[in-house]
Order: C-alpha cells, then sequence, then structure tokens
C-alpha cells in the first residue's frame, strides 16, 4: 500500500522537513486536501469552498472547530492547492508590529504582480479587538488571505467587522471511524511507527478512537504512548495497554467557553429523559 504521508508534495506552502523527534501528530500531518478526514461538509465535491479553489481564489476565512479536527492542516493544504505562499502565526505569541510587517512585505509583494499570500493565524480568538482592526487594511485590499482558526464562537470571539470579510467554515469533531483510519495510516507510515514493528488490535484501536473526544492530535498522542509501552513487552498494542495510556476519557471543556454550554445543554437533555 502506498505511504499517504509519505508522497511528494511540491507547492509554495511547503514548510521543509519535519523533523524526526516531533510529535506524531506533526510528522503525519496531511498535506493534501484529499487526505483529510472528517470534513466533508465543507469539502464535499460540490461545496463553495472547493469551487473557490479550483479558481485559484480562495477567499478569506474563519475556520472555527474543537481541537484536532484539522484547522491547522486545512489552512497548509488550502495554500498548497492555490500555489500561495503560506505564513504561519499563533496569536499567543505574535505581535502587532511583526503582523504589520509582514501585511507590509505582503503588500509590496503584490504590488509588484504576485500572488496575495495566506495569512494564518491560530487561535485568532486570543487577539483583541484592536489587533484584530489591525489586519482589516490588508484584507480588505487583498493583500492577504486571512485564514483565523479558533475553538471560540466567533460571533462572539472575532470583530464584527473582521468577521465579516471572512467566510466562516464550521470543522467537525472527527468521529472514532476516521480516528481508526488516522491511527492505522500512523502505523503504517514509515514517517509514523511503521519502523517500530509494533501492531495493534483493532479493539485497542476503537478504544483509543472512542476516548480521543474526536481530537486526531490527542488520539495520535496515546498512540505513541501506547507503542512505547508495547515495545516494553511483546510489540503488540492490545487493549489492556491501551487502556493503561488512556485510564480516563478525553473531553473538551472550557468552563467560559462554547463546550460549557454544550454541556450543560446535554444535562439538561438526559434528565429530561
Amino acid at each position: 500500500m502506498a505511504d499517504l504521508f509519505d508522497e511528494d508534495d511540491s507547492g509554495a506552502a511547503d514548510a521543509g522537513p519535519v523533523p524526526s523527534d516531533a510529535p506524531l501528530a506533526e510528522r503525519l500531518r496531511p498535506r493534501r486536501l484529499d487526505h483529510v478526514l472528517g470534513q466533508d461538509r465543507v469539502l464535499g465535491e460540490n461545496t463553495a469552498l472547493r469551487a473557490a479553489i479550483a479558481s485559484g481564489q480562495i477567499p478569506s476565512l474563519v475556520l472555527w472547530g474543537p481541537p484536532g479536527c484539522g484547522k491547522t492542516t486545512l489552512a497548509a493544504c488550502l495554500a498548497r492547492e492555490v500555489g500561495a505562499h503560506l505564513l504561519s502565526y499563533s496569536a499567543v505569541r505574535v505581535g502587532v508590529k511583526e503582523l504589520k510587517a509582514a501585511m507590509e512585505e505582503s503588500r509590496r509583494l503584490r504590488r509588484a504582480g504576485g500572488r496575495a499570500p495566506i495569512l494564518f493565524l491560530d487561535e485568532i480568538h486570543r487577539f483583541n479587538k484592536a489587533q484584530q482592526d489591525a489586519l482589516l487594511p490588508a484584507v480588505e485590499a487583498g493583500d492577504v488571505v486571512l485564514i483565523g482558526a479558533t475553538t471560540e464562537n466567533p460571533s462572539f470571539e472575532v470583530n464584527a467587522a473582521l468577521l465579516s470579510r471572512c467566510r466562516l467554515l464550521v470543522l467537525e469533531a472527527l468521529s472514532p471511524d476516521h480516528l481508526v483510519t488516522v491511527l492505522e495510516r500512523a502505523l503504517d507510515s514509515s514517517r509514523g511507527l511503521a519502523s517500530t514493528g509494533v501492531i495493534a488490535h483493532e479493539d485497542a484501536l476503537k478504544f483509543i478512537a472512542e476516548r480521543s473526544g474526536g481530537d486526531a492530535r490527542f488520539a495520535l498522542g496515546a498512540l505513541e504512548l501506547a507503542c512505547t509501552a508495547a515495545l516494553r513487552e511483546n510489540a503488540t498494542i492490545d487493549t489492556a495497554v491501551a487502556e493503561g495510556v488512556l485510564a480516563t476519557t478525553h473531553l473538551v471543556y472550557d468552563k467560559a467557553g462554547e463546550e460549557h454550554f454544550n454541556l450543560i445543554s446535554a444535562l439538561h437533555k438526559s434528565l429530561r429523559n
């Protein structure tokens, strides 16, 4: 079987080789849209986003979804699809001064006839109003294509002026079946765990998938720990090994955010029943 993670991917969004000691989730990050799982509602054949990709001009986007659903991956894949340069920042580590310099350089390149780069801002909800407003001129002029990623409801966390210039895409947590596929790929991939020789029982992979809360990053981290544990025994991940690294179910919860109200709603429905 061809290794989906080892196919060559040329394009302006290439960020260089991933170190071999990087976390498993980073090493196995999909590089093509066809490898992104669980987001058919926004990436399906007849969706608006697919039409935009076919035209070579994607709009500015806000990606809203839970952790580990593929927001960062999707941004990088979109940049590759349209051949755009990707400028990637985390809102918790970048300041307005640095962003303004990047946007000024983008404006210069575009005025010289180049393609507008894609500016990816992870955790855009961490930016305050003034910081978000600083993005408006470049986005409005088309000097950059903004892709903001957030786990929080953009209606509450992203300025209305900025949100009105972006298309909102709601991403979903991955299903257990999709997570099992991700885990199987990891075990078969030369970038992943293939060299370890570890094998995994199907019920063990299902156990990890069901306890990961739809989070591919968490599931891969658990698999990596399970692999380390298995290598101390018989190089086999069974349910006992999986249970050993996942003593409790992984739940997404933020007492001040969207998941707080989702869980309260679920409790109310349970009590009514």
